[in-house]
């Protein structure tokens, strides 16, 4: 049995998704396989060639052993959703989405792994792809008390690009432009994701607090640019204006995905536009990846972004005439670059 699921890339939205607010992503070609087997007894056996390393357990003590302990969570789950494993199995995990980036390259596993998990059932359900990234989210965010949204695992599970809201219920909208080439360029420098989601997310969580104990009416969706926050610090004021930029920018982008036919240099604009907000206002950006989005914009690239949490990991920018001289110019200065488009969600290789 083989799985195969992709990375992803945040398009407009990103630091919004756990706020409840919408966010665009798309699913990038580099992917994730998962390939294994039943054995004859109730162990777990998971080989990690890329790393260097091998996890096993056995079916019948399913407690944790460290934080983020997803293959253990990936079985919980979905016993709890009524399967059941007689047989333990033995599988290879490889991946060439960049590790601990920004692309999603631990949700793309999990997704695989609940997928994986599904084919090798004892009474194997008809799971929707839908289906797959919320119980992926619920086995890598929810259990662990993770602060980030559903944003990775919904758009790695179900592919292509989505317009994702989580309120007030999870809904997806597709876009079916192919806007053709991007270009992710890897810093190589190291994030700390769960700090920088905390930090953003939790202060900025205590500001809205803060404003609905003035304002009780207060709704993050639907409040003017011009709300009454006088009595927040600067500070706070600056982190809140920030979120309303985000948000508009998203819908702004929206009449530009939902046209017949996208502005390329305009939607790199507005690449530029959410890069800024992140940069400026979120401080999440590095200057390293200042140095790769400059290169490859003088290299032809109509506009980028950082990519993820932030803080280091991945950027990534629209290249749709000549990805190969972008991807060079990151290189360049010392980022690591792959040529991607827009891909398909989790499926079955072989069985």
């Amino acid at each position: 049995m083989e799985i195969s699921t992709p990375g992803r890339i945040c398009l407009f939205g990103e630091h919004q998704d756990y706020l409840g607010l919408p966010a665009v992503a798309m699913a990038i070609s580099l992917r994730a396989n998962i390939i294994g087997q039943k054995r004859q007894d109730r162990k777990i056996i998971i080989h990690k060639p890329d790393l260097r390393k091998k996890e096993a357990f056995s079916l019948d003590n399913l407690d944790y052993t460290h934080n983020r302990d997803y293959f253990k969570s990936g079985i919980k789950t979905c016993i709890n959703m009524g399967l059941s494993f007689e047989q333990g199995f033995e599988c290879e995990i490889r991946s060439h989405i960049p590790i601990q980036a920004g692309t999603s390259s631990s949700s793309a596993i999990v997704v695989s792994w609940i997928n994986f998990l599904a084919q090798l059932a004892d009474d194997k359900p008809k799971w929707s792809l839908e289906k797959i990234g919320k119980l992926a989210y619920q086995s890598e965010s929810v259990e662990f008390g993770e602060p980030g949204g559903m944003m990775d695992q919904y758009i790695t599970s179900c592919g292509g690009m989505l317009v994702i809201k989580s309120e007030p219920k999870i809904s997806f909208q597709k876009i079916d432009h192919d806007l053709g080439s991007f270009v992710l360029g890897d810093s190589g420098e190291k994030k700390n994701t769960l700090d920088i989601l905390d930090r953003c997310k939790t202060l900025r969580m205590k500001i809205f607090e803060k404003i609905k104990s003035v304002t009780s009416q207060f709704d993050l969706h639907t409040c003017k640019d011009d709300e009454d926050v006088s009595f927040l610090t600067s500070k706070e004021k600056s982190l809140f204006l920030a979120t309303l930029k985000n948000r508009n920018l998203l819908e702004k982008s929206l009449i530009e995905l939902k046209k017949e036919k996208v502005d390329h240099r305009y939607f790199g604009s507005l690449l530029n536009q959410q890069h800024r907000i992140l940069r400026d206002d979120l401080n999440v950006s590095t200057r390293k990846i200042e140095s790769m989005l400059s290169a490859a914009k003088l290299a032809g690239a109509f506009g980028g972004k950082i990519n993820g949490s932030g803080g280091g990991g991945c950027m990534f920018v629209y290249a749709p005439e000549d990805p190969k001289k972008v991807a060079s110019a990151i290189e360049s200065v010392g980022g690591r670059s792959y040529i991607v488009g827009k891909d398909e969600g989790t499926k079955i290789l072989s069985n």
